[in-house]
């Protein structure tokens, strides 16, 4: 295996930008462009603005209290008790309170929600929800057309400007450790840039690529993750990943995804005989919390029983309608959803913890916001409730915005950035086989030690690389099972429910804010 290629740019061409740059196109990148408005915002992505990114491609929908009888007091109590002790009470009011707001607004962009007769919003149930509120549109594509109709208004926007095909590899700091912008490599122009900007935002998104399965884009890498993490800034919890329970198990990479919202219309977990298995693992059966239909999943596929959704009597002849993604990536294979079983397997597809954010997105450094699944405001705790990613990304998105809009340049002190070196492809592929076997769905202390002790060989600061030690190290570190982290050898969630808190150089632990 060769060691990750270390990047020597040349003298990059440097801009000064007197607005907000916001790294990553995604529904959180999105909703913070067009909320720093009237500030110039400058969006750069690595891939097609709205396109290439986890949002897209998300299928349940958004979760926030519209219906009558429910209200945000009860979404935000469903959603601190599957954080399993660690939501930020804060953090998850902010998000219940303004949900309704996100989701309206998004409508009013154009996103178009599945309706009922009398036009309101067609909801449904969601495991470990206590009410039906995930606004879905055309059953299984809300992510891609609320992120459709998002990309729309920002294009329109007078006061964006988009810069598509770069990549940022390196934060821009001055020598007190403020972040001044951001370092870009333009790959099709084989150029580097130096953004020079009073405000930063990440909104890079997750990290599920570092795995061999995964329901997230290969670009997932957890890239802003260690950009941040390199420059100095505090990662909350990045022990933390959800993995999916049913990723549809048809050899694709990455893994399509069979929407939970399958199981709120009455589809179940059966294994190769038929017999449903769910009920032995928990009382809420199919709908338990996804960290336990996970690990059941996984144990049944183990145990060579294998694991499957059987839709034929709860959906049947009206999947192609109700659920068009799902049949058409079932039918593509060869499996046809209303007569067969189809094949799941866990997926990673979260990442709860993040770059550490008060409740305006701002980080532990100085000019640097982080909005979206890379950011940690502590919303999720140890474990993400259905449909509260996209919310997140839309309330946030905005709120990050608002406060980085005020930004001023505070002067013209020299600049230093460090690009991360590049991994190669075969690296890449051995650190994602690692990482599942090692710091995936269930994990103990020798796997992870072994990893860290490969991550010290495979060497370098790839960004890849940065993101994989932050996970395994806090892993490590997390003696006890809790919400997505399971540890074989400590199976028992520990009586004090403690944050992890760490940076490149330091680690330490503590309660912060911790939802009761």
């Amino acid at each position: 295996m060769s060691a990750p290629r270390l990047l020597r740019p040349p003298i990059p061409e440097r801009i000064a930008f007197d607005g907000v740059v916001v790294l990553g196109a995604g529904l959180a990148g999105l909703s913070a462009a067009l909320a720093a408005a009237p500030r110039p915002v400058l969006l750069v992505s690595s891939g097609k603005v709205g396109e290439d990114c986890s949002s897209a491609w998300a299928q349940g929908g958004m979760a926030a209290a519209l219906a009558d009888g429910d209200e945000p007091a009860l979404h935000a109590a469903d959603t601190i008790a599957a954080g399993a002790g660690l939501c930020d009470r804060e953090a998850v009011e902010i998000l219940a309170r303004e949900g309704p707001r996100a989701v309206g607004a998004l409508a009013a962009l154009g996103a178009p929600f599945d309706r009922d007769a009398d036009g309101g919003f067609r909801l449904s149930l969601e495991a470990a929800h206590s009410r039906a509120r995930v606004a879905r549109v055309g059953g299984d594509g809300a992510g891609a057309a609320i992120t459709v109709a998002a990309a729309r208004a920002v294009k329109a926007a007078a006061h964006v400007t988009i810069r598509q095909g770069l990549s940022g590899r390196a934060l821009l700091l001055d020598p007190e450790g403020r972040v001044r912008g951001i370092m870009v490599r333009d790959r099709d122009h084989d150029r580097w840039i130096e953004i020079v900007s009073p405000a930063t935002i990440l909104a890079t998104g997750s990290l599920g690529g570092l795995y061999a399965v995964t329901t997230n884009p290969s670009g997932a890498r957890g890239e802003g993750l260690a950009l941040a993490a390199l420059a100095g800034a505090e990662i909350l919890d990045p022990e933390f990943v959800q993995f999916h329970p049913t990723a549809l198990d048809l050899g694709l990479d990455p893994a399509p995804l069979a929407t939970e919202a399958l199981r709120g219309e009455g589809a179940r977990l059966v294994n190769a005989s038929g017999e449903p298995f769910m009920a032995g693992y928990h009382a809420a059966a199919d709908l338990a919390p996804r960290d336990i239909v996970a690990r059941a999943v996984e144990a049944e596929r183990r145990a060579g029983r294998g694991a499957f959704l059987d839709a034929r009597d709860a959906i049947g002849a009206r999947f192609p309608e109700e659920f068009p993604t799902v049949f058409a990536a079932c039918m593509a294979a060869g499996v046809d959803p209303r007569v067969d079983l189809a094949p799941v397997a866990p997926a990673a597809h979260y990442h709860m913890g993040g770059i550490r954010t008060d409740a305006w997105g701002r980080t532990s450094l100085e000019g640097l916001f982080a909005a979206g699944e890379c950011a940690g405001a502590g919303i999720h705790g140890a474990n993400r409730l259905a449909s509260n990613s996209l919310i997140e990304a839309a309330v946030f998105g905005r709120r990050a915005a608002e406060a980085a809009r005020d930004a001023v340049d505070p002067g013209t002190a020299p600049l230093v950035a460090r690009p991360a070196a590049e991994p190669d492809a075969a690296t890449m592929a051995a650190l994602r086989r690692r990482m599942s076997r090692d710091a995936g769905i269930v994990r103990d202390g020798a796997g992870l030690r072994g990893l860290l002790a490969w991550l010290d060989t495979a060497g370098g600061d790839a960004l890849p690389m940065v993101a994989a030690r932050l996970v395994v190290e806090a892993a490590l570190a997390r003696r006890e099972s809790r919400g997505g982290h399971f540890r074989a050898d400590f199976p028992r969630e520990a009586e004090a429910a403690v944050h992890s808190l760490r940076t490149l150089a330091v680690a330490s632990s503590g309660p912060r804010r911790a939802a009761a």
